[in-house]
């Protein structure tokens, strides 16, 4: 049986200040660079040998982490990194990441860490205040938007065969359009459900065209949910979540939204009209390790009625049945596909009660303000042409002339001078440029750097 050296858990204050030093010297970029993408040989030539029996000097591996390894990763917090969804949490959320890390917390269960659990809690409600969801509202944070939609769908599919009374041998689809997020895509996969594919219009999802949809289907019954997105990943382009609401009401459907990226959306004046039909939704997911500026890897998961959710996700066993008691319990662990899990909520707790609500709000618009001068910067090239008006912060171009190789070989460079991680996306099938604005360390002049590179 294995019995751990007593030096592997007692402090170690050099240790401690060694990492502390690293920690607050990182804590100070300001900007964050971008560095590059590593090369494999050279990084297994730099680690060969490192786990060894007898362990290394902590300075030492330090170190090669940060000489090494921590530049051979492309910062995602870096107001230059616009490609894919950026992450830039805030200075208060990393350090109290921090906290969460040291102190250990096994966030299943209220018995366990209902002072954790009740300070997550406050967020979610926030959330869903903002959502406009009823005060029954509530659920878990969850690794990411893939977890979460997974965990959402399975309770539409579970909450569906118990509705029809059939079993797992029954055919059952899901309506989406096809600028949805490849997670649910994945998600049918996994479940054992299938799409009902609805044209879009104009790149969205409507009422009419899902009423259209059922009306052509020769059978309807069998369509059981509709998933509907609250800022497409590649665009930023919000669903008429109204319409979808509305049809899904008629028809009995579970309504999900994916608001992994553009849910923070809720959070801006600018914006918030465009989320209208959001308060009908049955689930309901976003990403604060993206807009909300908490650190990797924070998915908040919410239902109309968790009771659906406990239902579906409680996991039965002798030494569970302690952790279902009566009074206060909340136990995150019921409402999404997981048991183990780290109290991923508390940093963007902390931040919010830090800098308050407010400074989200200006956060996210100027992210916001930044899309729009961006279109307008490119609508004023004679060389660029915009695709879309962004509804969001996403901004979708193509340079004249330009083929895929051409993009590609721009986007290679930019990161190679460390102007701009900015890669190439889809468009119809054409190879495009896109920008994904969330930093609000991004400024203009960083913008018109880039977009002179195109000349």
């Amino acid at each position: 049986m294995y019995a751990a050296p007593d030096r592997m858990h007692k402090p170690d204050n050099e240790l401690v200040d060694l990492v502390f030093d690293y920690m607050r010297e990182r804590l100070q970029y300001d900007p964050v660079p971008l560095d590059h993408p590593g090369d494999g040989a050279h990084l297994r030539e730099a680690l060969a040998g490192l786990l060894n029996d007898h362990g290394n000097n902590p300075a030492d591996v330090l170190k090669l982490y940060d000489h090494e390894l921590s530049r051979a990763v492309i910062s995602a917090d870096s107001p230059r990194y616009l490609s894919f969804i950026p992450c830039a949490p805030t200075k208060a959320a990393l350090l109290f990441d921090m906290v969460v890390s040291c102190a250990s917390l096994q966030g299943i269960s209220w018995l366990e860490a209902a002072g954790a659990i009740a300070a997550e809690n406050q967020v979610l409600r926030l959330i869903a205040d903002r959502a406009g969801l009823p005060a029954s509202a509530g659920g878990t944070f969850v690794s990411g938007g893939s977890a979460g939609n997974l965990s959402a769908l399975v309770v539409a599919r579970d909450t569906a065969r118990r509705r029809l009374g059939v079993g797992p041998e029954a055919r059952l689809r899901i309506a989406v359009a096809d600028q949805v997020h490849s997670s649910v895509k994945n998600t049918f996969n996994i479940i054992g459900v299938e799409p009902l594919l609805v044209p879009a219009v104009d790149r969205r999802l409507t009422g009419a065209a899902l009423r259209a949809a059922l009306a052509a289907d020769p059978h309807p019954g069998t369509v059981i949910a509709v998933v509907g997105t609250a800022g497409t990943t590649n665009e930023g382009i919000i669903d008429d979540l109204a319409g979808i609401a509305e049809v899904a009401r008629e028809h009995g459907l579970w309504f999900h939204v994916d608001g992994a990226y553009g849910g923070a959306g809720l959070f801006a004046p600018s914006v918030r009209a465009r989320y209208d039909g959001i308060e009908h939704a049955d689930s309901f997911v976003v990403d604060p390790h993206k807009w909300l500026f908490a650190p990797f890897d924070c998915a908040a998961l919410l239902y109309r009625e968790p009771r659906l959710a406990r239902a579906v996700h409680t996991q039965d066993a002798s030494y569970l049945d302690v952790l279902h008691t009566e009074g206060d319990e909340w136990n995150p662990t019921d409402y999404a596909y997981h048991l183990t899990r780290r109290a991923r909520g508390l940093p963007l707790w902390f931040s919010l009660a830090v800098h308050g609500v407010q400074a989200y709000t200006d956060a996210i618009e100027a992210g916001l303000r930044l899309a729009r001068d961006t279109a307008q910067l490119i609508r004023d090239t004679e060389h660029l042409e915009l695709l879309h008006d962004p509804q969001l912060s996403a901004v979708c171009f193509r340079r004249t002339g330009w083929t895929h190789d051409d993009y590609y070989r721009w986007s290679r460079q930019l990161l190679a001078d460390q102007v701009g991680f900015v890669t190439p996306t889809g468009w119809d099938g054409e190879t495009v440029a896109r920008f994904a604005f969330l930093h609000p360390g991004t400024t203009t002049e960083m913008v018109r750097e880039i977009l002179d590179t195109m000349a």
